[in-house]
């Protein structure tokens, strides 16, 4: 990461300890200590007013270490308890195929399996009958999966198996967000989200018109970026200036990196942007950390119009020669609109050399069924001809 990236620490700057063990010998606190304090290596600042009746400040141990230990192996034991219980369901799943398939097992037998496995082992769970028909579709699901695939099934969550089967049809979908939640560490409600979204579709679209990308950055339309970023968190009323739309992203940044990916890290808004005698600034940048570049994205509350191509051209050549550092790779950037004419967009960007998307942001949850129709259409215009 640079160093003109933010890292979501605190800023020591003039919130060093020694300032305040200073302001507290020279003057009596007005407000009594509050939970807001921070604790950085040892010492409370920031937010922390000492108490007179304190002589010194106490110093306490380090136990970042310690702490760090347990945490790591209290999730390494959580991984390996997930990956037996996935093998466990893969094994059961596997056989309750096997007798239903040979033995003409039924509801009745699969519920009776239930009642025993409740009633010899009090407490148990996991194990009705509606599960245990959902570990026959798991195994039907992935069997002839590649043992690759098969190798990232135990890394998920059972919860998280549960909303690939319901939620996804295709066996592309469900392998595309298998491999999005892992990448991305998502949560099983962030994977819900992204499902609901329709994050598989968004990405597939983009990653067939990302023309300027791919010269410079062959894997990047694959993974990192998406035809249309849903921002329906944001709250924000269907007429709205850029400048709302702006503080708004910023507002809920932690949200907004989460539909970006978690590879994008939020350097600044407003970035200035000086040339010549120019003082420009562009609306947000950020470093990806996956492709080495930085990422600067333009709002724009109207449709997309060719003229919008120009003057993010120009702010990615003002960050190359003036931001970027050596060891990076040229930047990217996103043009994000309320509307876009997908031609419009390619001719507007067929000579274009400079690394850009443009795509668009929605306030409200797409509707799944209608990308899926345009995906379709769009690889049956792909096809080739007879």
């Amino acid at each position: 990461m640079p160093p003109h990236a933010f890292s979501g620490k605190p800023c020591l700057g003039s919130c060093h300890p020694s300032r305040f063990l200073h302001e507290r010998s020279q003057s009596r606190p007005r407000h009594k200590p509050h939970t807001g304090a921070v604790l950085h290596q040892g010492l409370y600042f920031a937010h922390t007013v000492f108490h007179p009746a304190i002589s010194a400040l106490k110093i306490q141990p380090d136990f970042s270490d310690l702490v760090a230990l347990i945490q790591e192996r209290r999730a390494k034991v959580t991984r390996l308890v997930n990956r037996e219980l996935i093998d466990l369901y893969w094994e059961i799943g596997r056989l309750l195929n096997e007798r239903i398939e040979t033995s003409g097992w039924g509801k009745s037998t699969v519920r009776q399996l239930s009642d025993v496995l409740l009633r010899q082992e009090s407490g148990l769970r996991g194990f009705s009958s509606s599960n245990l028909w959902r570990m026959r579709q798991f195994y039907r699901t992935w069997h002839a999966a590649p043992e690759e695939v098969a190798t990232l099934l135990r890394e998920l969550p059972w919860s998280a198996h549960v909303d690939l089967l319901g939620r996804c049809s295709k066996d592309a979908e469900r392998e595309f967000y298998l491999r999005l939640a892992l990448r991305e560490n998502h949560s099983v409600r962030e994977l819900r989200r992204a499902i609901e979204t329709a994050t598989f579709e968004r990405v597939a679209l983009a990653d067939e018109k990302i023309v300027t990308l791919s010269r410079v950055f062959p894997e990047a339309s694959r993974r990192h970026f998406k035809d249309s970023y849903v921002v329906e968190f944001l709250g924000l009323p269907v007429a709205h200036s850029e400048t709302d739309l702006r503080r708004a992203l910023v507002h809920r940044l932690g949200q907004f990196l989460r539909e970006l990916g978690r590879d994008f890290t939020f350097i600044g808004e407003e970035y200035p942007i000086p040339v010549g005698t120019r003082d420009g600034s562009m609306d947000l940048l950020f470093f990806h950390r996956g492709l080495n570049c930085l990422v600067a994205i333009e709002l724009k509350i109207t449709s997309f119009e060719p003229a919008h191509i120009g003057q993010l051209n120009f702010y990615l050549e003002a960050l190359d020669r003036d931001v970027r550092k050596p060891h990076e790779n040229p930047s990217i950037g996103i043009l994000l609109c309320k509307t876009k004419d997908d031609e419009v967009v390619e001719y507007a960007l067929s000579r274009i050399t400079s690394p850009a998307l443009v795509a668009e942001y929605q306030l409200q949850l797409p509707d799944k069924k209608l990308l899926q129709a345009k995906l379709h259409e769009f690889f049956e215009q792909e096809a080739p001809q007879d």
